[in-house]
This record gives structure tokens, C-alpha cells and sequence, in this order.
């Protein structure tokens, strides 16, 4: 019997992209997927677009659009709060433009069953329009705090198990003001199961093509532009601040004696930091740049 999974995608302005999507998701192999869509008030008729494509296939579930989330964590927050997993043996995230391989999900449940862990990630080919493609790497090994400091990798390869996803839900639903001032869905999620003791695997071997193009609200770091972005986001404090806020709704305060440091800003505060960034992040070239960030200051 094959296993039943719940896609969660979340919809803005795709229908450029989205049926390549849909299709992909749809013609994943040795599954039964359900896919529950949730749209940000979309002006390019993306539903009804959707709708009279697929106006036959009842493996797709519109949820109500009746307001504005103005990004994708808010959205799929929404997803996860509104979707009844009951009947469903796993849950899977998914973005509007990225195109699966046929073997994501059933290599992504397999691996969990075979490493018995309760989430899974992977890595991603980016590709571009006009042709370039690169392997995004996120599976460097797990560090002790990575998960306070960035996701497991783009959220769109995200696979939980039932009860990971019911956890996720009921902590969702009991922090809903809270979780919804957190930008990356992908990274609180992370965090939270990590926290909360669930194992994560992180695959190297890519389950999916990333679509990159000027809509992309996170994306892959390549290119002049998207490092100036980032290095903006750096010196506004806004990764110090995505930490602060997780560190405060997981109640961490006490827990880590480095939130102290984290949650007052100052340069002696950051000095005090060094001695724990070697756990901060997987990817050793992060590990070294955060380290400068806080010797300048800029942290």
C-alpha cells in the first residue's frame, strides 16, 4: 500500500510556473499525494487557473482565500494551522515554481525509515533561465545550535512524519502571533523539531530543480546581486534578530548561555559569542564568515 502524503503549496502570481509544479507532485511515484493549496490573494487568477487545468483531479484541495499574508512564511504557517493530517502518513512543503524529480517523496521516505528520522531535507539544483545550473549544498553536517542559525535547507524539500507534522501544528497554533513575526517558515520549523528532540536527516543528493528568477523571496545565493542582498540583510541585523525571535518563542533564554549575548547587542556581548560560533553553523566557509562578523562588530 502506498503511503499517503499531504503537499502543502503555497500559491502567489505563479501561474507561469505552477503546472510544471503541479505536474511534478502529481506524477511522484510509489505515493498517494494530496496537494491543499493556499493562495496570497494572487492577481493573475492562479486558482482559477488551476482550477480549470486540473477542474477534474479531486487530489487537489483549495483552501479559502479570504486574505492577505504578504509572504510565504504567513502562508504556509496557514497551511499547517488549517490542514487536517489525520489521514495522511506524511506532510511535504512545496513552493508554486520548482520542478520535482519522480523519486523525491519516496526517496525522501525511504531514507527516513532507513536512518528513523522524523524530518528530512536535501539539497537542490538551482537552474536559471537561461541555462546555468549549480547544486545548492545544505547537508554538511549537523552542528550543536545550526538550527538557532539558519534552516536544513530549502523548505520546498522539507518531508515530516505525521507526528512531527502534528507537533508542529499544535506549537503553531499555540505561539500564532509569535511564529507569524518570524520571516522564514523553513528555519522556525527546523528549529523548533530540533529543540523539540525529532532527528533530522539532511540528504546530499538533490530531490528537486529550484527555479531561480527575480520573484524568488529567498533563493539561491549566487551572483553579485543576491550577495548584496544578503550582506544588507547582515549589516541591518536581521539574521541576529530572526535568532533573537526564535530563541524567545522556544524559550531558550535559560536554556543557552549564549542567548544572553545574542539578545543585548554589543560589541563586549559579541566577543563573548566567539567561544561558541564553531557550533553556530554546518558549512565551515559560514562558520569563518560569522566568526568575522562578530570580531567587526557588524553581527
Amino acid at each position: 500500500m502506498h503511503r499517503k502524503i499531504a503537499i502543502l503549496l503555497a500559491s502567489y502570481n505563479g501561474v507561469n510556473y505552477i503546472k510544471e509544479q503541479v505536474d511534478s507532485i502529481l506524477n511522484q511515484k510509489e505515493v498517494d499525494v494530496a496537494i491543499f493549496v493556499s493562495d496570497d490573494l494572487s492577481t493573475d487568477n492562479t486558482i482559477n487557473y488551476l482550477q480549470d487545468v486540473y477542474k477534474n483531479d479531486k487530489r487537489i484541495v483549495y483552501l479559502e482565500s479570504n486574505q492577505k499574508f504578504g509572504g510565504a512564511a504567513k502562508n504556509f504557517f496557514r497551511l499547517i494551522k488549517d490542514v487536517d493530517f489525520a489521514d495522511f502518513d506524511y506532510v511535504s512543503l512545496a513552493d508554486q515554481d520548482d520542478i520535482w524529480y519522480e523519486d523525491k517523496l519516496i526517496r525522501a521516505i525511504k531514507t527516513m525509515e532507513q536512518k528513523q528520522a522524523d524530518a528530512y531535507s536535501s539539497n537542490v539544483l538551482a537552474f536559471w533561465k537561461d541555462g546555468k545550473e549549480m547544486i545548492i549544498n545544505k547537508a554538511q553536517t549537523q552542528s550543536k545550535y545550526d538550527h538557532l542559525f539558519e534552516a536544513a535547507g530549502p523548505g520546498c524539500t522539507y518531508v515530516f512524519s505525521q507526528k512531527l507534522a502534528k507537533e508542529i501544528k499544535g506549537f503553531i497554533l499555540n505561539c500564532w502571533e509569535k511564529v507569524n513575526q518570524v520571516d522564514l517558515h523553513d528555519w522556525m520549523i527546523y528549529a523548533f523539531s530540533r529543540e523539540n528532540g525529532y532527528k533530522w536527516h539532511i540528504d546530499e543528493t538533490p530531490s528537486m530543480r529550484y527555479r531561480q528568477h527575480l520573484s524568488n523571496q529567498v533563493g539561491a545565493n549566487d551572483g553579485f546581486n543576491a550577495k548584496v542582498k544578503r550582506l544588507k540583510l547582515v549589516f541591518s541585523s536581521w539574521y541576529r534578530d530572526e535568532t533573537s525571535k526564535i530563541i524567545k518563542i522556544l524559550k531558550l533564554q535559560e536554556k543557552y548561555s549564549f542567548s544572553k549575548y545574542i539578545l543585548k547587542k554589543s560589541y563586549l556581548n559579541n566577543l563573548l559569542l566567539l567561544k561558541y560560533t564553531s557550533d553556530f553553523r554546518r558549512k565551515r566557509e559560514d562558520m569563518i564568515f560569522f566568526y568575522l562578523l562578530i570580531i567587526l562588530g557588524i553581527y
